[in-house]
């Protein structure tokens, strides 16, 4: 874990990348902009004081609703065998923006970037392979976003006459649309 000292230093050392520092829970969570990662990444697997060569994770969060500025976050784990210590380097986006990929700081990146692509929509700049990874080829939007429906937009049905598997947009009979709240042997004996 990082002392609060070692803390400082490292705000002092790259005061023009980071936006903001915190300490929660003993967890160290950087804010920098979309601009400066790689640079900010490549700082702190390369400087020796820290040596976060290892890129753990990396998710994004759709903050739709809470922030006025930007929908998403994206944040990177990064952890150092020899400090044997975890930090969170937080990117914010807005709708339309993209990031540019840390494939060429850390290798392991490649795949995890492509989940975040599916899954969320945000594009990374200069990607080597940046394809879905977890939903199908010609899947329309991003699963988990908070403004994808639920139901999704085509559902899966194999068809004997034709003997394969069609796409058909999603029909809601009226039975599922509205949910009665009681359960059956709630009914009975609710007065």
């Amino acid at each position: 874990m990082l002392r609060q000292q070692e803390l400082l230093a490292v705000n002092k050392l790259v005061p023009k990348y980071v936006r903001s520092v915190t300490l929660d829970n003993g967890q160290v969570h950087f804010y920098i902009n979309a601009s400066d990662l790689n640079n900010f990444l490549y700082f702190l697997r390369r400087s020796s004081l820290f040596r976060f060569t290892a890129l753990n994770d990396l998710f994004g969060v759709d903050l739709l609703g809470r922030s006025v500025h930007s929908r998403y976050q994206i944040i990177y784990v990064l952890l150092s065998y020899i400090t044997n210590s975890r930090i969170y380097v937080h990117v914010s986006l807005s709708e339309n923006a993209s990031v540019e990929s840390v494939n060429s700081v850390y290798p392991s990146a490649n795949w995890l970037e492509r989940e975040v692509w599916d899954m969320y929509g945000v594009f990374f700049h200069n990607h080597p392979d940046l394809r879905r990874i977890l939903t199908d080829y010609g899947f329309r939007g991003h699963p988990m976003r908070k403004d994808f429906p639920l139901t999704g937009y085509t559902e899966v049905r194999y068809s004997e006459k034709k003997k394969r598997v069609l796409l058909k947009p999603v029909q809601l009979t009226q039975e599922y649309r509205y949910f009665e709240f009681l359960t059956p042997w709630e009914k009975y004996f609710t007065k």
